[in-house]
């Protein structure tokens, strides 16, 4: 069920992205569509609206009729947002919105990562890692950093499926299971 959802989510976001491209707007409809798909994520009672089937089709219309407008939706995003609520696949926004940002992310030539630090990196430091995995990638890289102290020291960072990691914890362990062999 989950590749038959994701074959789902990228349909929907590939024709969105279609004609956001040919009108030279796939940019601006991206942040459209994150800034939906964050208010869905992170609204419980707004996504029990939405997908609860005791809640008419007519009411979750009027919900988001009321909604679009504040998030400065465009009329596409709007049609599309709208679409979506009647052909019951709203719950897929988070998804679409994902293989949406994936096609533009490749239209653009770059790619995300995220750079994971036991203490907040110095701006300094976290342009020295992207510009290591720009070159790395060959790509332009949009770089997220979060802190986990449980790294104890050093960074770890992926791009993709390519996950480099040079924390602390991760050497720790690395030399615990050689002296244990």
């Amino acid at each position: 069920m989950a590749a038959l959802s994701g074959s789902v989510s990228r349909r929907y976001a590939r024709a969105l992205f279609s004609l956001g491209s040919d009108n030279g707007q796939f940019e601006a409809y991206g942040r459209e569509l994150a800034e939906l798909a964050a208010l869905f994520e992170g609204s419980t009672d707004l996504r029990h609206a939405l997908t609860n089937p005791v809640i008419t089709g007519a009411e979750k219309r009027a919900i988001l009729e009321a909604i679009l407008p504040r998030v400065g939706a465009s009329g596409e995003v709007r049609r599309f947002i709208l679409l979506l609520l009647d052909r019951g696949r709203l719950q897929q926004l988070p998804r679409i919105f994902s293989d949406y940002q994936r096609m533009t992310d490749e239209r653009l030539g770059q790619v995300r990562g995220r750079v994971v630090s036991a203490t907040p990196l110095d701006a300094t430091a976290f342009d020295q890692i992207r510009a290591a995995l720009e070159k790395r990638m060959g790509k332009k890289v949009l770089l997220e950093s979060s802190v986990d102290p449980e790294i104890l020291g050093g960074v770890i960072a992926q791009v993709g499926d390519l996950v480099l990691d040079g924390s602390l914890r991760n050497r720790l362990d690395n030399l615990s299971r050689k002296l244990l062999n």
